[in-house]
């Protein structure tokens, strides 16, 4: 258990205002299931291999794609960025991937696994 991610009093007051209200039922423990989305999504986990201290991984799941579709994590991370000011430093991210050189022909009209989606595209 010690090596779950909890959010602190003052990170979880800072995100709350973000948050959707709660309609009908109340939610289970909302620092609680975000602690547990953060711990999945930073050590890169399948849902179903979240510790148990978070509650159900169905319910981290559940909430994340909910609140992803909703646009309430765009809003705590534009929220939160914007209440810093201007960054002293910019970084860019030079992450890639290397496609096979067979990758676009999955693309191509004629060839391709989807001709009827893709055949008002012009393929270069």
């Amino acid at each position: 258990m010690s090596d779950m991610f909890w959010l602190s009093n003052r990170q979880f007051a800072r995100m709350r205002p973000y948050f959707p209200l709660s309609h009908g039922v109340p939610r289970t423990d909302d620092r609680r299931v975000i602690s547990g989305i953060i711990h999945v999504v930073k050590n890169g986990l399948r849902w179903c291999d979240a510790p148990a201290g978070y509650g159900p991984h169905k319910t981290l799941y559940n909430r994340f794609v909910r609140w992803s579709r909703l646009g309430v994590f765009d809003r705590i991370f534009s929220g939160l960025a914007g209440a810093a000011g201007e960054p002293d430093t910019v970084q860019i991210d030079s992450t890639h991937i290397k496609a096979h050189r067979t990758a676009c022909s999955l693309a191509s009209p004629r060839d391709g696994m989807f001709p009827a989606t893709l055949a008002g595209r012009k393929v270069v």
